[in-house]
C-alpha cells in the first residue's frame, strides 16, 4: 500500500462529505494477552498504519480533505518494556499525513475542530445493547453534552462507495489470502483420515496460512464433520471424523486484513458415498450455475432468486421434497455476500454488482438427518465483462476430490 493510494482514498472520500462535516476514525485498541492486534479495517484503509490506539480525522476543505493523525508519543520509560513507538516522521512517511500530533493533545485539538461542525461521523461499531459502551461509543456520548447542535452518524454508510469497488492492489491482497487458503486446504485434504479430530485439521490450516507468511484468519474456520456440516456456523472443531463421512470447511486467510472465503466439502476416506455424490453434484452444478450469471447490472437477490430455484430443482431429484416452496429445509442462507476486509464486506445484500466488487458464490444442501452438509463457496470478481473466478485452482471437481 503506497501513499499516492491512501491519498487517493481520502479524496474520494471527501467527495461525500460536505464542509461542515468531520469524520473521525478511532483504530483499534491493543488487546489482551494472547491475542493478537487486529487493526480496525477503516482505520488502516485511509490511513495505512496497523498500530493501535491512534485517532484519524478528516475535514473538507472547499474540494480538497484535511487530514491530522494522532498517535501514541514514545515514552522512554514504557518503551524499555512496550518497544518504540512509531514515529512522527515514519507515521508522515507511510499515511501520507502531514499533521501528525500525540493523543494527549487531541482532546484539545478536538474541540477546534468540532466547533465548526454540524455534522460527525465516527466508527461506532454499534454492538447490542446489552453490552458496556466501547471508547469511540463513549467518546460520541462525551461530545454531545458538550456540543448539542452536532449531529453524529456511523462511518458505514459514507465509506461504503469507497470501499465496494476494489482496486488492484486490494484484488491482489485478496487474491494471496485465497492462494495461500487454497494451499492450506489442499494439505488437509491430502493429510485427512478417518478418526482424526476436526481440530487437527484446523491446526494443518493455520500451519499453512503462517508458514507461507499471513497471521491471521478472516474469521474463525469452520471444519465440520458428518452432521456438524448441517449446522451453519458450527464453530466447535472438536469432533472425531468418522470413517465414510465428509468434511465441509469453511475457511479463509487474511492478508493486509483481506479476507479469503472459502468453502470445500470432501469424503474423508476419498471416496464418497453413492448418495453422498449425487448430493455433491447437485451443489456444485448450481455454483457453477451461478458463477456464470455474475456480472456488472445483476443483482444479488438476482443471483439469490436463481439459487433458489435450481436448488429446489435438486432437492426434487434428490426426492428430499414434493414441493418447491419446501426448500428452505434444507437450503436456509443467502448465496451471496461481498467480500474484503471485512469477510462479510461493505454493501447491501440487495446491491447491483459493478465492475470491481468482490463477492462469493456459496450454493449448499444440509440434510441432518443423512449426516450430510454440503457447500462450495468460491471468491468472485466482477469484471467490466462478467466475472473472474478467484478461487478456481482450488480443488472441487468430484475427480479431484476422490482418490
Amino acid at each position: 500500500m503506497n501513499t499516492k493510494l491512501l491519498i487517493g482514498r481520502r479524496n474520494k472520500l471527501a467527495k461525500g462529505l460536505d464542509i461542515a462535516e468531520i469524520v473521525i476514525i478511532f483504530a483499534s485498541s491493543m488487546p489482551d494477552y494472547p491475542r493478537y492486534f487486529l487493526q480496525d479495517n477503516n482505520f488502516l484503509y485511509f490511513t495505512g498504519l496497523d498500530i493501535p490506539d491512534a485517532v484519524v480525522i478528516f475535514k473538507k476543505l472547499k474540494n480538497k480533505i484535511y487530514s491530522e493523525l494522532f498517535i501514541e508519543r514514545g515514552i522512554p520509560e514504557r518503551e524499555v518494556w512496550e518497544g518504540k513507538k512509531l514515529s512522527r516522521e515514519k507515521a508522515k512517511e507511510i499515511s501520507g499525513i502531514d499533521s501528525i500530533s500525540y493523543l494527549d493533545e487531541f482532546e484539545r485539538k478536538i474541540n477546534l475542530h468540532l466547533n465548526g461542525s454540524k455534522k460527525c461521523f465516527v466508527n461506532t461499531n454499534s454492538g447490542d445493547i446489552s453490552e458496556p459502551l466501547n471508547k469511540k461509543q463513549v467518546f460520541v456520548q462525551k461530545v454531545r453534552e458538550r456540543f448539542s447542535h452536532i449531529l453524529f452518524a456511523d462511518i458505514s454508510g459514507l465509506i461504503r462507495p469507497c470501499r465496494t469497488i476494489k482496486e488492484k492492489w486490494e484484488i491482489s491482497q485478496i487474491q494471496k489470502a485465497i492462494d495461500i487458503t487454497g494451499d492450506g486446504i489442499k494439505s488437509i485434504i491430502e493429510k485427512a483420515k478417518p478418526g482424526m479430530m476436526e481440530y487437527e485439521l484446523e491446526a494443518i490450516l493455520q500451519y499453512e496460512i503462517t508458514r507461507n507468511g499471513l497471521r491471521h484468519m478472516g474469521f474463525k474456520p469452520i471444519i465440520a464433520a458428518g452432521g456438524n456440516a448441517a449446522t451453519l456456523h458450527y464453530e466447535a472443531n472438536n469432533s472425531r471424523i468418522g470413517k465414510d463421512e465428509m468434511v465441509l470447511l469453511d475457511v479463509g486467510a487474511a492478508c493486509n486484513n483481506y479476507s479469503a472465503d472459502i468453502s470445500r466439502t470432501f469424503p474423508v476416506s476419498g471416496k464418497f458415498t453413492k448418495r453422498q455424490k449425487a448430493v455433491y453434484q447437485e451443489v456444485l452444478n448450481v455454483n457453477k450455475a451461478i458463477i456464470k450469471i455474475v456480472k456488472p447490472g445483476v443483482s444479488l437477490p438476482d443471483l439469490n432468486k436463481k439459487t433458489v430455484e435450481l436448488i429446489s430443482d435438486a432437492l426434487v431429484r434428490l426426492k428430499l421434497i414434493k414441493d418447491k416452496k419446501d426448500y428452505q429445509k434444507y437450503f436456509m442462507h443467502n448465496v451471496s455476500h461481498h467480500l474484503g476486509m471485512d469477510t462479510h464486506d461493505v454493501g447491501g445484500r440487495d446491491s447491483v454488482l459493478k465492475a470491481g466488487n468482490v463477492i462469493t458464490v456459496e450454493p449448499g444442501i444440509y440434510i441432518p438427518e443423512e449426516k450430510i452438509g454440503v457447500r462450495i463457496e468460491d471468491d468472485i470478481l466482477v469484471t467490466k465483462d462478467g466475472y473472474k473466478n478467484l478461487s478456481k485452482k482450488i480443488p472441487k471437481e468430484i475427480e479431484e476430490l476422490e482418490i
